[in-house]
């Protein structure tokens, strides 16, 4: 149980390290909590609509996702989940490259 909880932060500071690769306006991402992403796109005066946004919001529901399931035996849908984040996560650096060069 303790290697699925510390793949899921590993994928968790993955996934904001690519993010604040990129200098945004006002702050950071902190966290992948609906509070910290709505923060996050308030303070830096993201669009909802933005396309970046939708994909860390999909990123986070993946995430709760395994924290729900990790207690239980890893099944193919929790290894599915797994590999979703990580698509998930080459698709937020894809786009965060995209926005640096517009």
């Amino acid at each position: 149980m303790s290697n699925e909880f510390s793949d899921r932060i590993s994928a968790q500071r993955a996934i904001l390290a690519v993010i604040n690769e990129k200098s945004w306006p006002a702050e950071a991402l902190f966290g992948l909590s609906n509070k910290a992403i709505e923060r996050w796109v308030n303070t830096n005066r993201l669009g909802d609509n933005l396309k970046l946004v939708n994909q860390i919001r999909k990123v986070s529901e993946k995430l709760f996702f395994l924290a729900n399931k990790s207690q239980d035996q890893v099944s193919d849908e929790y290894q599915l989940v797994r590999a979703e984040i990580m698509t998930a996560c080459h698709e937020i650096h894809d786009e965060l490259k995209l926005i640096a060069d517009a």
